[in-house]
């Protein structure tokens, strides 16, 4: 997560109207503060959603960042100008301040290193400064600033979208990259062997040269050197709603298959003996009302069904989750209550689905079927969750839900998120009408039959019969 100024203009000091972490997430003089300095209401949310990981700093806020600018006491810490999204970065929250928010969390620590203006040495020296036990110089100045025990920080990643030519601070060409990336890995990993490396894919998908051709060559060059890829994939808004429903989840499933297929036949064809994952570690739909929940549910299903490569996700601007008016405060919005659904309870093995509906087209692609469907399955708990968006704007669709394998037991409980106006924005006043509508639904010879709103999300619990 970055400090992002809405209002700023890129490379200038202004004031600018919202800091997505500056007076929203850290705030000392709020009486919502903790001793870290980190509103409490963002915290418990973090933990409600049961939040893994969030990467510090990332984005393109990354690129220009010294992350010795933001240790030891705050009143010595130099002011920067915040070359990636205008205004001035006083470097109050840092590394240890970061950390500390993980732990309050319950989250894992992941550090993206400054591949673009800064140097490889300084990359190696974050690695000491977190992770060496003790006398080196940054590993004793940790100490000093009231942290002896390494942090033990496991994932790195090696820059960010370093391939964003428009916008990116110290953008690389492929070959640049892939030599500073091998390079920065091997010295980090001359200060702690135990880390992994997350390697940038492709973020720029309008490049003229192929955002798929980068990611090739990255695989081929660092292949051999990182746990994980990265790509970033925010969701293609469109004034058409099927377009935005259809054609953009399309868009958003195609660049993870065509990534994984990439993975695949490099691994293979390098003979790479270390498994490559993939890292959707920046993510998101934008907007204040309905149209920016179903793409994020789509989103986590496409997740789910390529839950064999996909294996770390960071949602972008995590406190948008939890939504707010500026005079009367936090409430939580349908997005979060959707988040919520998919990351407390699709935990275990994503299982296959059959989907068979009607289906829509749009001027690019054809036959999308109206329902988008994904299911998981915790061997823990022997209880399934099957996720349904209904991308049919005007129409419910009745569906019969049938298991093939195990067999269902009791009854299955539903969850829906809907709205009867798409474009009506989100309201503190109505936050009570967002919480989920929970009901009951007959299981009958190993089915269940429900029909699904409009433009709805729900899931559905079913508990299996042990074996």
């Amino acid at each position: 997560m970055e400090p992002i100024q809405i209002s700023g203009r890129r490379g200038l000091p202004d004031s600018p109207v919202l800091n997505t972490l500056y007076g929203t997430l850290y705030d000392p003089a709020s009486p919502l503060a903790d001793e870290n300095g980190f509103k409490k209401n963002y915290i418990e949310a973090f933990r409600e959603l049961k939040v893994t990981n969030i990467r510090w700093p990332g984005g393109n806020f990354l690129m220009a960042y010294n992350w010795q600018d933001g240790i030891g006491p705050k009143n010595q810490r130099p002011a920067r100008i915040n070359m990636a999204w205008g205004g001035i970065d006083n470097n109050h929250v840092g590394t240890d301040e970061w950390f500390a928010l993980n732990k309050s969390v319950g989250s894992e620590n992941i550090v993206a290193v400054n591949l673009g203006l800064a140097t490889i040495q300084d990359a190696a020296y974050w690695v000491e400064y977190c992770n060496y036990p003790k006398g080196t110089y940054y590993s004793d100045l940790r100490a000093k600033y009231g942290h002896s025990a390494p942090y033990k920080v496991k994932i790195w990643d090696l820059g960010n979208e370093v391939d964003g030519k428009p916008w990116e601070l110290g953008h690389k060409n492929a070959e640049d990259y892939i030599e500073i990336a091998r390079e920065a890995a091997k010295a980090m990993k001359a200060v702690d062997n135990n880390i992994d490396f997350v390697a940038c894919g492709s973020s720029w998908y309008s490049n003229p040269n192929g955002w798929d051709e980068w990611n090739r060559k990255i695989l081929n060059g660092l292949g051999d050197r990182i746990k994980y890829l990265s790509i970033h994939s925010y969701w293609e808004n469109s004034p058409d709603y099927y377009t935005q429903m259809g054609a953009s989840a399309r868009i958003f499933d195609d660049r993870i298959k065509i990534t994984a297929g990439e993975i695949n036949a490099v691994s293979n064809t390098q003979g790479f003996k270390n498994p490559i994952y993939l890292s959707v570690d920046e993510w998101g739909a934008f907007g204040g009302n309905f149209m920016s929940v179903l793409p994020v549910a789509q989103s986590f299903n496409s997740f789910i069904r390529h839950a064999d490569v996909v294996k770390m996700g960071n949602f972008t601007l995590l406190t948008s989750l939890l939504s707010n008016d500026p005079k009367k405060g936090n409430f939580k919005s349908p997005l979060f209550h959707t988040f919520k659904l998919f990351s407390t309870n699709c935990r275990g093995n994503a299982i296959d689905t059959y989907v068979q509906c009607d289906t829509f087209s749009t001027e690019k692609y054809k036959g999308i079927p109206y329902l988008d469907v994904s299911a998981t399955y915790s061997r823990e708990t022997n209880t399934a969750y099957v996720n349904v968006v209904n991308r049919h704007k005007d129409k419910a669709i009745a569906t019969d839900i049938t298991g093939i394998s195990g067999e269902f037991t009791g009854k299955a409980e539903v969850s829906v998120v809907t709205t009867r106006d798409l474009q009506e924005a989100f309201t503190f006043d109505k936050q009570n009408d967002y919480i989920p509508v929970k009901t009951d639904v007959e299981i009958k010879n190993n089915k269940l039959s429900y029909s699904f709103p409009p433009h709805s999300f729900t899931q559905i619990r079913i508990e299996l019969k042990k074996r």
